[in-house]
């Protein structure tokens, strides 16, 4: 569509400023749409037992104390990270583990950096078994400009801090559910790389 514009521009507007602000104009818009939906790979070295690692790039907006009906059905550690339109919207598992339970919920397209566009936006949840027997939730959350979510999770699938969990499109959160006693490794305002950045320590499932 690009190279279209600016086909038109350069065949039919005199040679001056017009033609070459819109090439470049165009070029700022497409390194924007590339970086945007890059998906890359990523290896994370450190230690896997009961660690949690961010699932999204972007910037910690809550950890606190929640409940959470859908999945862990009690009470949780929320932590949340929302992704601006410029970060890299692919998303990771969290933790080593099986996926137990996936839904996607129609919703509203409020900001995603808002608390309530965790129960009232456009979602999808997916429920890990941990490796060490925890229980979690991943909740990946529309935005205002976020249109559509992609989940590649399904139930029975192995769950790796490696692979990519979905994608969301544009402005968008996503919050992980934890099991209370949980250590969190980050605070508001931190920011974080999907896949590369530990934001939590979980307590041994029988204590």
């Amino acid at each position: 569509m690009l190279l279209s514009v600016n086909a038109v521009v350069w065949l039919f507007l005199p040679p001056w400023i017009l033609p070459g602000l819109c090439s470049a104009v165009s070029l700022v818009c497409y390194g924007f749409v590339f970086n945007f939906f890059r998906c890359p790979n990523r290896k994370y070295r450190g230690e896997l037992k009961d660690m949690v690692i961010s699932s999204v790039d972007g910037r910690v907006v809550a950890v606190e104390e929640v409940d959470e009906p859908e999945y862990i059905k009690g009470r949780a550690l929320q932590l949340s990270v929302f992704m601006s339109p410029l970060n890299v919207h692919a998303n990771w598992y969290p933790v080593e583990g099986r996926v137990e339970y996936v839904r996607h919920h129609r919703g509203r397209f409020l900001s995603a950096y808002l608390p309530k566009s965790s129960t009232e936006n456009e979602r999808s949840t997916i429920g890990i078994v941990c490796d060490g027997g925890q229980h979690i939730t991943a909740r990946q959350i529309a935005g205002a400009m976020a249109r559509r979510i992609v989940t590649y999770a399904r139930k029975g699938d192995r769950a790796s801090v490696v692979d990519h969990l979905g994608f969301i499109k544009f402005g968008s959160r996503v919050d992980l559910f934890l099991p209370i006693g949980t250590e969190p490794l980050v605070a508001i305002g931190d920011r974080v790389s999907g896949g590369l950045t530990p934001v939590a320590k979980m307590p041994p499932a029988d204590g």
